[in-house]
């Protein structure tokens, strides 16, 4: 695992404080979902659309891509923001190059066990910071938290970290997920208060 690398300085990049407009900061990390957690052991990982090697990761096998662990901050759509979480996971750019990314690739699609969808632009991905976790700090990422694999998205609001992943697909043209279908930021940038459409 080696060193934890820490990015809650990437605020820098977005605003002038390290906590967005809007939000307040929380020592606790409340549970929020579509419809509650649902049961799930350790789901294949599978990786499909716009790529030159689709793949379908068991836990294990996905587990076993080169991995980190990092510092981050978590900023919720609904006004909170918890600093300084430690996950551990898998880097997007990791991903990537390990299924290989075609050039009309422009967006994705992650999916959910409980049949919740988010998306991203293709550069809002390809980012260290954005990462495919199993750990939090420390220990096996709980299931209310998304476990065994979610995503995190340290410059976005935490909506577009998909909690229980079982899919992530790369699209030719944008696609629009659970909530961004209901009126929310397809951007969601918290710096901008981008929390709606």
């Amino acid at each position: 695992m080696g060193d934890i690398v820490d990015v809650t300085d990437l605020y820098r990049e977005f605003g002038e404080e390290r906590l967005p407009p809007g939000q307040r900061e929380t020592s606790a990390f409340p549970v929020l979902s579509k419809s509650g957690t649902p049961s799930v052991s350790e789901p294949d990982v599978e990786v499909w659309g716009a790529v030159d090697d689709p793949t379908t990761f068991s836990f294990d096998e996905f587990r076993d891509l080169p991995s980190e662990t990092q510092r981050q901050d978590f900023h919720c759509v609904t006004g909170w923001s918890k600093f300084d979480c430690e996950f551990t996971g898998v880097t997007f750019p990791t991903l990537a190059e390990a299924v290989g990314v075609d050039d009309d690739a422009v967006h994705v699609m992650f999916h959910a066990a409980d049949g919740y969808t988010t998306d991203l632009p293709l550069e809002a991905c390809m980012r260290r910071e954005t990462m495919l976790v199993w750990g939090f700090d420390g220990e096996t990422l709980p299931a209310d938290h998304g476990g065994p694999v979610r995503v995190v998205t340290p410059h976005r609001y935490a909506y577009k970290g998909a909690k229980w992943v079982t899919g992530v697909e790369f699209l030719t043209e944008p696609e629009r997920g659970y909530w961004e279908q209901r009126g929310y930021s397809v951007t969601a940038d918290p710096w901008e208060e981008e929390r709606y459409a």
